[in-house]
Parts: C-alpha cells; structure tokens; sequence
C-alpha cells in the first residue's frame, strides 16, 4: 500500500519552499514536489529589492536559499504533479503513472504570466489538455496541436507524436529538436481555441487557423481549476480565505497562485501561513 503523507506541498517556488521549510521546523513530515527547483521566474530575475535582508539576482537568491534548504534538511523531489483529487480523508497526487497520498495539500505551483490561449476555460476537457501522459491515447490517428513552453516536455511532445497521425508543435524553447516523422514545427504564434462543443481549430496571430481535433497547452505551471477538480478559483487565482483554506476542506493554497501581488515577500509569508493552517487541520 502507498505511504500516506500527513503534508504534501506542491511547487518549487518561494512559497512552496517556505511551506516546506515551516513543515520541517513543526517536525510534521511532508513530501514536497518542486518541479524543476525553484524556477526560472526566481532563479532569472535581474535585482530582487523586496525580500528583507537580501539584495542582489535571482541566483544569487537561488544560491542562498539551496544553501539554507541543504543545512535545514529539507528534502525535496524534482517531479511535477499534474494531477490532485480530493478522495474523502486523504488526497491522491499523480505524476504520469506515480501516486502519492496525502492527508492534506499545500498549492504553490504560481501563476504563468503570457503564452495562455483565449478560452482555455471553455475547452478544457473537451479538447484541450495539459497533461500529455493523461489524455494523449485518446487522440490515436488524430491531428492535434502541442503548445511547448519548456525544455522539460520535449519528451511529451514525441509521446504524443506515438498516438495522433500529425502533431503541430508552437515550441517557446530555443534550439528544441524533435525526431517523430510526424511533428511539425510551427513558427507561427497561437493565440485562441475555436468551436463549438469541442476544440475544432487553432486560431494564429494574424487571422490564420489550423484543423484540429485537440490542443495540449505543456507549460511549468498548470491552471489551477486543471490541476485540482472542483476548486474555486477566479481565472488562474484560487479563492482562499484568510488562513489559506481553499473551498476543499484539507486543501490550502499560497503564492502568486493567490492572486496579486506576485511579490517574493507575500509568497514567503504565505507559505509560512498555509503550513501553520494545514498542520491545525490535521490536528483537528
């Protein structure tokens, strides 16, 4: 039987680190999923002004965190989660064919900023993806479009080139190869889902569309209405109350995916806050 972890965090990034870091310090034990580490948006970032008792660039920031997380302790797997239901008492989390179980969950998995397709919303599940081990057998012999916006999910591109008959790929990614005789390399930039019940074309800065039967957005960071069924959100920020309670009881959420200001500082106390609320809930 799978282990079930009392805590698991989900994402790299400050505030799931924070999260992760507060875990340790209430000796509650937690699995903590960070993607790929604490992220480009962190680790690229020119002068960081905001953050009490630093200044300097992101990596420097970078460095002086994976600093501290290595003295701490804390532990920390570099998987992406595409996958959280809520199952009663416990919560599975799935990465490709992986579970996890966890009493509860903290979500700090960010916001993307740009690269996202008008009415997302619309289609997702009728048509439109974001996880490409999930859903890609359900289109064999079909033509789809990947929207690749990571080095990270090349792979995915070339598994889902081994179910439809020809993948149209939009690659954000310099210098990114694909050897499937059936990817085709886009250069244009896509910009909006059209149809009516489901995904039937791909509309392209500039008026043009392509013929579709489904559209794979593979990107680091997943809307959370995509991630977690049935959780309340306002476009890609989640509604949580002032302790960090999503409508999902045992689930919490701090970040940028709460809504603005995306500030290093406001992550940080967050995922402080939402440890605190999820090992109350425990207790409770």
């Amino acid at each position: 039987m799978n282990k079930i972890f009392p805590v698991a965090v989900v994402g790299g990034g400050i505030a799931g680190y924070s999260a992760a870091l507060t875990l340790k310090s209430l000796k509650t034990e937690f699995i903590w999923f960070a993607g790929n580490g604490y992220g480009d948006k962190l680790e690229k970032a020119e002068h960081i002004r905001n953050f009490p008792a630093f200044s300097g660039d992101g990596e420097s920031f970078a460095a002086a965190l994976e600093k501290q997380r290595r003295a701490e302790g804390v532990d920390r797997r570099e998987i992406r989660i595409d996958g959280v239901y809520a199952l009663g008492e416990k919560f599975l989390l799935t990465h490709g064919k992986e579970e996890f179980y966890a009493r509860s969950v903290i979500l700090a998995t960010g916001v993307k900023s740009g690269g996202r397709l008008k009415d997302e919303e619309k289609f997702l599940g009728r048509g439109l993806s974001y996880c490409a081990v999930c859903d890609g057998a359900l289109y064999r012999d079909k033509v789809i479009a990947v929207v690749c916006g990571a080095a990270e999910f090349i792979e995915e591109v070339e598994y889902l080139a081994s179910f439809a008959s020809r993948v149209h790929v939009f690659c954000r990614v310099d210098g990114a190869v694909f050897h499937a005789r059936n990817i085709i390399t886009e250069t244009g930039v896509p910009i909006r889902l059209l149809g009516e019940n489901r995904v039937q074309k791909l509309e392209l800065r500039g008026g043009d569309t392509l013929d579709i039967d489904g559209v794979f957005v593979l990107d680091s960071a997943t809307p959370p209405a995509a991630l977690v069924g049935g959780l309340q959100a306002d476009g890609v920020s989640v509604t949580v109350t002032r302790d960090l309670k999503t409508n999902i009881e045992g689930l919490f959420a701090a970040g940028d995916i709460t809504g603005r200001p995306y500030q290093y500082v406001k992550a940080a106390g967050e995922g402080n806050v939402a440890a605190y609320s999820a090992v109350g809930y425990l207790k409770s």
